[in-house]
């Protein structure tokens, strides 16, 4: 049994920050009062518990509020990505078999005309606070929340993530990174994406405070880690590219007490870690995904610079394993164990088992060093094959970004009557450049099957809520190129 995070929380340190957004904060006493309040409206809007519905809202305190009500409602809550397209929100509200979906007033359009009820927040706000039961004490195999994969091939899949799931995540990560009392989590992921919702799962276990952004903000983002009043935050190359960006202006530093800059979706380009041990923010590369309720394997702060471009070890609850590897540097998919992967889908895949043989594959390529460490390369569906060679996307994109005048680098596959397919790059510039002058640079440092034949310039690439490059799309641009 796991005890109710937030009841839990608010008895062992009321007083103590939970959440800071704009120019408010709530402790966890007034979070919790707040999210009970709430909690008894949904209940008089006829939502009782073990009823699955659907949330879409902004990354704000309200948001934070409705959450942690459903939860002490003991509410499945199906988290709405809120940059999807009503066609696309469909799918999910029909998929999900959502009682209700609980939005935003500012969003409602956007599922008016959909078969789910919509209950907006005023709705909710306007009612009358009902008597409820709250269950103190949860079941590890409680769902909590249901996130909908992006769909990289087919159909998205709406994946369980359980409260043993959330817990294990959070577990592991706090016996890797540590904790200290005065710790702030700066939170500019969505929180309906799963590094944003992990951030308030951990500040609930560890009692400790999040600073909220509805989105991201690099020029603020930069002023708090050089000022102190943050100490760690989650992020994704593009993101810390644009943090570095704003320090270096200054030639800023971050604060002494700057402890964590977490850095998730995709391998970071090492000219970015170079750049932010001067700036003096150390950069820890971490490997997770939807499935697994965030981390998976984090490099520890001291491997760093000894092993950067690594994803570290497997955390300390989970194991990791490479298909077929007999030896260290054998490439091939990642597959992950451990009480933190999802026990299954909902809806169309509820009868898909998401294991083989008690392991999650991942559709991930990567390799153990001779130490342990994992380095993961790419999607298996990026993948380039060219004359037989494998071509991984991200060592061509790390490269490009290395350039003075590219913030941005995508890279995909064309398809070739000769070599069966050769990549391409989207670039986004920072400054004057010519295809030519990239090409000879890619051939400095590469071997030439793996240099670009075509240079798209572009004015941003497909990236999905959390800033992730979606390669898919820009297979699409090839026929025509933004």
């Amino acid at each position: 049994m796991i005890p109710n995070w937030l009841i839990q929380r608010a008895y062992l340190t009321p007083d103590k920050t939970a959440l800071s957004f704009e120019n408010e904060t709530w402790t966890f006493a007034e979070l919790k009062n707040k999210s009970m309040v709430l909690a008894g409206k949904l209940t008089a809007n006829d939502l009782q518990e073990g009823q699955r519905i659907a949330l879409l809202g902004p990354s704000n305190a309200d948001m934070v509020f409705i959450i942690h009500a459903c939860m002490l409602a003991g509410l499945e809550i199906v988290m709405l990505n809120s940059r999807l397209t009503t066609k696309e929100l469909e799918w999910q509200l029909e998929d999900s078999g959502a009682s209700a979906v609980i939005v935003a007033d500012e969003m409602h359009d956007v599922v008016a005309n959909t078969a789910v009820r919509p209950l907006l927040y005023s709705t909710i706000d306007q009612s009358v606070e009902q008597q409820f039961d709250v269950q103190e004490l949860w079941t590890t195999d409680r769902t909590i929340t249901i996130m909908y994969t992006s769909g990289t091939t087919g159909f998205p899949k709406g994946v369980r993530q359980t409260a043993g799931n959330h817990v294990s995540s959070a577990m592991s990560s706090v016996l890797n990174l540590g904790l200290k009392d005065d710790d702030v989590w700066l939170c500019a992921m969505p929180l309906f994406h799963i590094s944003g919702f992990s951030i308030l799962v951990r500040s609930a276990l560890y009692g400790m405070e999040v600073r909220l952004y509805e989105k991201f903000d690099a020029i603020r983002t930069a002023a708090e880690i050089r000022d102190g009043s943050v100490t760690r935050m989650s992020v994704v190359s593009l993101t810390l590219d644009k943090i570095l960006r704003e320090l270096e202006k200054d030639n800023a530093q971050a604060h002494p007490s700057f402890q964590t800059m977490l850095a998730g979706g995709g391998s970071v380009p090492v000219d970015y870690m170079e750049r932010a041990i001067a700036c003096r923010i150390p950069v820890l590369q971490t490997y997770g995904m939807t499935e697994t309720s965030s981390q998976t394997a984090t490099l520890a702060a001291g491997d760093a610079i000894r092993k950067m471009g690594s994803a570290g070890k497997p955390l300390f609850f989970n194991q990791i394993k490479i298909k077929n590897a007999v030896n260290p540097y054998d490439k091939g998919e990642v597959l992950i164990h451990g009480p933190h992967v999802t026990p299954g889908y909902i809806g169309r895949f509820a009868d898909i088992n998401p294991l083989e043989d008690g392991w999650l594959p991942t559709g991930d390529i990567g390799y153990f060093d001779e130490e342990g460490y994992l380095y993961v390369i790419d999607r298996r569906s990026d993948l380039i094959i060219s004359g037989g060679e494998n071509i991984y996307p991200a060592e061509i994109e790390n490269v490009l970004v290395a350039h003075a005048n590219v913030s941005e680098a995508g890279v995909c596959g064309r398809e070739h009557a000769e070599w069966g397919s050769v990549p391409v790059a989207f670039v986004v510039v920072a400054g004057d450049v010519s295809a030519e002058e990239l090409l000879l640079f890619c051939e400095e440092q590469l071997a030439r099957y793996k240099v670009p034949k075509e240079f798209y310039f572009v004015d941003k690439l497909p990236r999905n809520a959390s800033n992730k490059l979606l390669r898919r799309e820009l297979r699409e641009w090839l026929d025509c190129p933004k």
